[in-house]
């Protein structure tokens, strides 16, 4: 009995991805990330750049959030819009979200330009991407329902044929357990099991 829409999916990046573009002179490093949140793109900036603490520039972008609402580009120096905003167009153009991608570069002794630097920004992160793999993610929400022991079975058997993740449970009196879910499921597998003879649904 399938509750689901496709609006609760995102791609993301599958893992990490590091590489090298070179032009005229320059050296392009690439790093391509999946992470969840602002911490996890400060550590990884910060990182890079203890590691790099010689490079010219570290230029950025990345996109959270389902929807990519939150957004930033970063041109660290270079001229404006030459660098983030190409990086930045890389993953909107793969319709990714909930990555950073980073290209830190050295100055090889020959000005590209603006045209050229967005070519190499834009170049280094499409090539961040392809060395990766592109995922299928879905947005994840969690319920958590009590229950008499004589229910067991038929809830059990919604949690198989949804393919719910059990993530806590209690056993006392009563059984108590906390299913994690795509959200897209939520509304159906909620109004299913309130069906549930003597089952509450508690909202998390």
């Amino acid at each position: 009995m399938p509750y689901s829409s496709e609006q609760d999916s995102y791609l993301t990046l599958a893992g990490k991805s590091s590489g090298i573009y070179k032009d005229r002179g320059s050296k392009f490093l690439y790093f391509a990330f999946p992470l969840e949140n602002e911490e996890e793109i400060k550590a990884e900036l910060a990182a890079l750049r203890k590691i790099y603490f010689d490079a010219t520039h570290h230029c950025y972008a990345w996109i959270l959030g389902p929807q990519g609402a939150q957004f930033r580009a970063n041109d660290d120096g270079e001229p404006n819009h030459s660098a983030g905003d190409p990086i930045l167009g890389q993953i909107r153009s793969h319709q990714l979200t909930q990555v950073l991608i980073v290209v830190v570069r050295y100055f090889g002794g020959t000005k590209l330009g603006v045209s050229g630097l967005i070519n190499a920004y834009k170049t280094s992160a499409s090539l961040a991407i392809e060395e990766s793999e592109i995922v299928k993610k879905w947005v994840l929400g969690r319920i958590t329902i009590q229950f008499p022991y004589a229910s067991m079975n038929e809830v059990m058997k919604l949690i198989k044929s949804e393919q719910l993740t059990i993530v806590n449970q209690e056993l006392g009196l009563d059984c108590v357990l906390t299913l994690e879910m795509r959200m897209g499921l939520l509304e159906g597998v909620t109004a299913a099991l309130s069906e549930i003879e003597g089952l509450l649904v508690k909202n998390d």
